[in-house]
């Protein structure tokens, strides 16, 4: 009994030194392949974010209070100074500006040619509105997909973007007359996440056999 015991000891310590002497050598093969470290591309996407034109606003914000006049001006002058701030991405909170989504008339649903007041189905969604004025449309896209505050009703920036947006929707009618099927989704516009992609790259694992 006394003799087994120490045989079995014996061959335990035996294994021990057996896997102390494997170590190393595992340890260099691990550094050796680049595949076998955690894949770098497995954490979280950071541009999985919420599409920013399915928030949801609270209607207040963007609905025309009750007596509103926009600011007055020469109507050529605002269009002007509106396609300025059309093109300012310091509207935003988020880099965007009004022309990310519409340069040359893209990402304008078919309802935009019609005059307003009028029903515009992500105003419905989002805000739950049946219909809106062109002033107001306006100041859903400050809050919605540019993420800032709606301008003052009575300003100057909300007058210049509404006359804008009042030619742009002249020329897009044009556009409409041309060719009723090419608009696009106003939330369709490129990925802003897709450039430059880390993880893109070929799998430097993928060799071939």
């Amino acid at each position: 009994m006394y003799l087994q015991t120490r045989r079995t000891l014996l061959l335990f310590v035996l294994g021990i030194f057996a896997l102390m002497a494997q170590a190393p050598a595992a340890l260099a093969d691990t550094g050796k392949n680049p595949c076998a470290m955690k894949n770098p591309c497995s954490m979280k996407n950071p541009c999985a974010a919420q599409n920013p034109c399915a928030a949801k606003v609270d209607a207040k914000l963007i609905t025309r209070p009750t007596g509103t006049k926009l600011a007055s001006g020469n109507h050529k002058e605002l269009v002007k100074y509106g396609e300025q701030l059309f093109k300012d991405t310091k509207l935003s909170s988020n880099g965007l500006s009004c022309n990310a989504c519409h340069a040359d008339n893209q990402s304008f649903q078919p309802s935009f040619a019609k005059p307003y007041p009028h029903t515009v189905v992500m105003v419905r969604e989002r805000a739950g509105l049946k219909r809106i004025h062109l002033d107001e449309m306006v100041q859903i896209c400050m809050v919605i997909p540019m993420a800032a505050e709606p301008l003052p009703w009575d300003s100057k920036e909300l007058a210049a973007l509404t006359a804008y947006a009042g030619e742009l929707q002249k020329s897009f009618k044009r556009g409409m007359a041309k060719n009723p099927c090419a608009m696009k989704n106003p939330c369709g516009l490129k990925n802003l996440c897709a450039g430059n992609n880390p993880c893109a790259a070929k799998n430097p694992c993928a060799v071939k056999k």
